[in-house]
Formats: structure tokens, sequence, C-alpha cells
């Protein structure tokens, strides 16, 4: 195996675990995109997911007067600085009076790059739930809810994130995952975009074909994934991936599927430089022209990007498996 393909296998390994890599040259960039600053053009929310012994889960009394008596999952705006973990630990402190050690994200929730929710489950690790008597701005107290037991909710968007936490913990459907602490200045997605075909090939296992589509970024000096930056959209996170194959086989008819993030990477340690977020995503291309050859991928435009022919099999089993199962975080575009 040359270098430059062993260099390609040990990115998509490192993806595939949900783990981060470092932040090059971007491949699909909008006009006149500057760094994002985290309360001014960017919003990161968190949102905790926590059951105890009982199945039963922690919500929050809200003091807020719009909300006021409401009650809702501990949740709150990321401050500077903060990790996506940090901000979920101060956040559930400050509202539930509790301790807590992340588990694994369950959904990234977007509207448009302005509005991120990154909903975690967690478990409990200590401190007592907060009482009526240190209601304070946060919150007016904290409970265990049983999800049957009447309780004016702030708003029902949690359920599903209840329900999620609920299947996840029963049958998880994706590896844990965590963020990985990696700067960014914007936000962006590193795309792992595959086209699968089963026809045309001669091979005795009758194994499906699966091509990905690389950079040929000349500031790249081996294979890597295209990495697009997001626009102000409103379905930010899929729009991405759409943009790029636009400008790389806009005479196809390609239909464009986001299957769910790999990895979340992101660092905020400098304010107004590394406040961006890099989503590593898993997008799958199909062809959908009729009477199309569908045995080879979509012929390119331009030599911005390749198609690059997987042939390591452990590698192209775990993609193609990622793919059928869904075993992705998923995104939901609000």
């Amino acid at each position: 195996m040359d270098s430059r393909a062993q260099i390609l296998e040990e990115t998509l390994e490192t993806i595939l675990k949900g783990e981060g890599l470092e932040m090059r040259e971007f491949d699909s960039v909008p006009e006149q995109v500057k760094p994002v600053t985290l309360r001014k053009s960017v919003c990161y929310i968190v949102s905790a997911v926590i059951f105890n012994s009982k199945d039963e889960v922690l919500m929050v009394q809200e003091a807020k007067r719009e909300c006021y008596g409401r009650w809702y999952l501990p949740a709150g705006r990321m401050e500077e600085r903060e990790s996506i973990l940090e901000a979920l630990q101060r956040e559930v402190k400050e509202e539930a009076g509790i301790d807590c050690q992340p588990i694994t994200l369950l959904m990234v929730q977007e509207q448009g790059p302005k509005w991120v929710r990154f909903v975690i489950l967690a478990e409990e690790k200590g401190g007592s739930l907060k009482t009526t008597a240190e209601a304070d701005s946060e919150s007016l107290q904290a409970q265990w809810w049983d999800r049957e037991s009447p309780l004016p909710l702030r708003a029902p968007d949690v359920l599903p994130l209840i329900d999620a936490g609920i299947k996840y913990r029963r049958n998880p459907s994706f590896p844990m995952l965590q963020p990985v602490d990696f700067p960014c200045p914007v936000i962006c997605q590193r795309l792992l975009l595959a086209y699968i075909s089963s026809n045309g090939n001669t091979d005795s296992s009758n194994e499906p074909l699966l091509w990905l589509l690389l950079s040929s970024n000349d500031a790249t000096p081996h294979p890597s994934l295209p990495i697009a930056v997001s626009v102000d959209t409103y379905n930010t996170i899929p729009w991405a991936a759409h943009r790029l194959i636009k400008e790389c086989m806009s005479s196809s008819s390609i239909h464009v599927q986001t299957c769910g993030i790999l990895g979340v990477q992101h660092n905020g340690r400098i304010p107004g430089k590394t406040d961006g977020i890099c989503f590593n995503m898993l997008v799958l291309l199909e062809n959908v022209e009729d009477g199309a050859e569908i045995s080879s991928p979509p012929a390119l435009e331009g030599d911005a990007y390749r198609w690059h022919d997987m042939t390591n099999q452990s590698l192209k089993a775990k993609i193609i498996q990622r793919i059928k199962e869904k075993s992705v975080l998923p995104v939901q575009s609000l």
C-alpha cells in the first residue's frame, strides 16, 4: 500500500470512530465568509437528558418570566470559552443542583447557522436536587418525572428528546459519541460522500461497489475528504453537501441523502476565532436519472474533486453498514 492510500484509510478510520481531524483548507466556500462569534453570529444550546434508576427523567421548573412555573429539560446557551460538555455540566448544576457525566450526544438540531442545539444523554454523578428553598433566576426547583404524572411543560419539543434517550438506553442505534476538541473558525462539514452500486460488479462475491468523493485541493498534499462551509440558509447542515454537489456535478441528476453525523469538532477557547464547529457527516449520493448507467459514479466537472474506488474491504463494509443501518447521530433541521 502506498503512503497516500494509507493516509486516506487512517483518515476514514478516524472519522468512523467519531474522532476528530485538524482543519486545513476549505473546499466549498461561499463568498464573504467570516469567522463566527458565539452570542453574536451563532448560538449554541445544550439540553440534558438524564434518567435515574427508576427510569424517571430529570426536569427543572422554569424561573423565566415568559415560562414561569413550567417544566423543561435542563438546558441553556453556551458561554464564551466553554466546550459543549462543560456547558452541559454547568447548566445541569445551575438548574438542577446535581453533577452529571455525559454519556453520548443523542441528537443535533439546527435552524440556520445561528441556532444549533446539542441534545446529550448523561447520568447523575452527585449533588442533590434543587429545592424551592434554593430557587433563583436559573430555576425554581428540579425533580424526577415518571412521564405519566401531569406536568405542565414549557414546550412539547422535549418529549421527542426524552423518547430518544429512552430508546438509546434500551438499544443504542449508533456508537457513543462525544464532541472532540479541535478548533474551527466557522460552521462547516467534513463530508464523507459515498456512492454505492452493485450493478456491473463481476466479483464472484457480488459485493457492492463503493466510491468516495475526495478533494483535489492543491493545499492538501494527500487524499482528503472535502470540507464545505455552511451559509445562512434555513437547512444549514444538509445544504452544504447540496451546494458542493452542484459545484462538481451540476449536469447530473443526483439525490443527496444526509445520513447523519459521525463526529462533532469544537474548541471555542479563543472567542471570535475558534467558535466554529465542524460536523463530520456521512452522505449518500444516488443517481436518479432514468436509464442512467449506475454501475459507476457520475462524471465530475472540473478538477477540484475526484472519485476514489474503495477497495479496502473492511473499510468499505463499515461505511456501507453505517449507511444501511443508519448508525449515525441524527440531525434535524427545524
